[in-house]
């Protein structure tokens, strides 16, 4: 074969020693960060070209590490280093996501799985609608002048666009939705987009899996914030008291409202009682005097809305005052009597 392409033994024998070198460094690579770290995220690489890729290993420097390759050489990577016991046999759940374009983000153990995520979906960068391509997402063509001379009309048409001339130029008359995700882009839309000098869709590396610790899970988990788990929390305890509630079985999150509920029945046996006991003091105090229960209600409500006691006192005072003063104002006298 060599003497084909013109090559001496020397030459063949040469080049493949440098090819099994450079799988031997390959190897050692990819031991060595997969021994060094426990977070890895597996990302699609299509589309992407190689500027875009040292843009984004420059972004993770510090942070993180990309490796590509062959999966062949990977998967047999993973499965040299857990047959000799130096990795556990929980990293064999990698080896069915191995397939297509892919790669690995090696996540620094000190790192943060979600900085390291933004930092991979910020690094788009704009392409055209090339013929053949898979949509990656909806594309509409906006309303207004598109700038295409008149002779254009035609070409618009074939593709059931309303158009009009205006100022010289042709105008689209309403948002048309030209390609669908998911859909395969035809050579008459990728022409046109070009005419329009229109570049629909943003490329970059795409996360698809993330291994931490041995456990698979979906990039979205990266998502979940803190508000959300409590969300997600008081939700359950709230489950879990209305529960306890129904069945008259008392747990740690009823048993408070099972409190509240036996006082209310207790508090209402004694103010129809009349049986004095200290927790009702107050209660029928205000019962007693509606004014001063109406009075406390408008402090509580200033309070809430920002005021404070002494503010609510102040403006109740101002209310007295003011009717005083009316009251001296209408004493029965009159300029006619």
């Amino acid at each position: 074969l060599g003497r084909r392409f013109g090559l001496t033994d020397t030459n063949c024998v040469t080049a493949m020693s440098n090819v099994s070198q450079k799988k031997k460094d390959y190897f050692e690579k990819l031991t060595n960060l997969v021994k060094t770290h426990e977070k890895i995220i597996l990302v699609k690489a299509d589309n992407v070209g190689s500027h875009q890729f040292q843009t984004i290993r420059s972004d993770l420097r510090g942070k993180a590490e990309v490796l590509m390759g062959k999966n062949t050489m990977i998967k047999k990577c993973f499965k040299s280093l857990i047959t000799t016991k130096q990795l556990p046999a929980s990293y064999e759940i990698l080896a069915p996501h191995i397939a297509g374009n892919v790669g690995f983000v090696f996540v620094k153990n000190t790192g943060d799985l979600k900085d390291v995520a933004d930092t991979i979906r910020s690094n788009k960068v704009a392409a055209p609608a090339r013929p053949g391509a898979i949509a990656p997402c909806d594309v509409w063509i906006p309303a207004g002048n598109t700038g295409l001379e008149p002779n254009q009309t035609a070409f618009l048409q074939a593709l059931n666009i309303a158009t009009k001339i205006s100022k010289g130029a042709i105008e689209v008359l309403k948002d048309v939705h030209l390609i669908t995700i998911g859909t395969k882009v035809g050579n008459s839309e990728s022409a046109l987009l070009t005419k329009l000098s229109i570049r629909p869709f943003a490329y970059g590396l795409q996360l698809a899996h993330v291994f931490d610790n041995g456990s698979m899970y979906d990039p979205s988990v990266l998502d979940i914030t803190d508000d959300d788990l409590e969300k997600v929390l008081q939700s359950a305890i709230s489950n879990v008291a209305a529960v306890g509630l129904e069945t008259g079985i008392p747990n740690k999150a009823s048993f408070p409202h099972q409190i509240a509920m036996a006082f209310k029945n207790v508090a209402g046996v004694a103010l129809a009682s009349d049986y004095d006991i200290p927790q009702t003091e107050a209660i029928r105090k205000f019962l007693a005097d509606p004014e001063a229960m109406a009075a406390a209600a408008a402090a509580a409500a200033a309070v809430a809305s920002g005021g404070t006691k002494d503010s609510a006192a102040k403006e109740e005072k101002k209310e007295e005052e003011e009717e005083e003063e009316e009251e001296e104002a209408d004493m029965g006298f009159s300029l006619f009597d």
